[in-house]
């Protein structure tokens, strides 16, 4: 277990991109998630998918499984049923979704901009971890 918790630093090290490759697509995610236009875009989205889910007729499915098994709750669906019938009708539920959606947009946002503040300091920790895991297992094949 130590040993796997020693070599993490060591695989993000031998990551496939370079640094400066690394660097550029941190500040873009960065970026696009502290844009306040893309929030939006994704709140939105998840609004209107998920008011849209909420109106998907279920009618026709309920009534394929009551066919196959007459003692299912699906029996009691009326053929003109949507999900949010079944589900328990909430008219704001895309709304409080979208909500959720745009707030943790911006948590992820700030938590982004945190981690790619700290990048330089994390990389400088797993190199010394690393040189004190060589300098380490040298020690102990003597």
């Amino acid at each position: 277990m130590r040993l796997t918790i020693a070599a993490l630093p060591l695989l993000a090290l031998a990551a496939p991109l370079s640094a400066a490759a690394a660097d550029r697509e941190v500040a873009g995610a960065v970026a696009t998630l502290n844009d306040p236009a893309t929030q939006e875009r994704m709140a939105d989205t998840v609004t209107a998918l998920v008011g849209a889910l909420m109106q998907m007729k279920v009618g026709p499915l309920a009534d394929a499984v009551a066919r196959i098994d007459p003692e299912s709750r699906a029996a009691d669906i009326p053929p003109d049923a949507t999900i949010g019938d079944v589900a328990g009708r909430d008219p704001a539920y895309a709304e409080r979704m979208g909500a959720d959606v745009r707030a943790g947009t911006r948590m992820a946002g700030q938590a982004a901009s945190a981690l790619a503040a700290y990048a330089p300091v994390l990389k400088d920790m797993a190199r010394d971890l690393a040189a004190q895991w060589e300098r380490e297992r040298a020690a102990a094949r003597r």
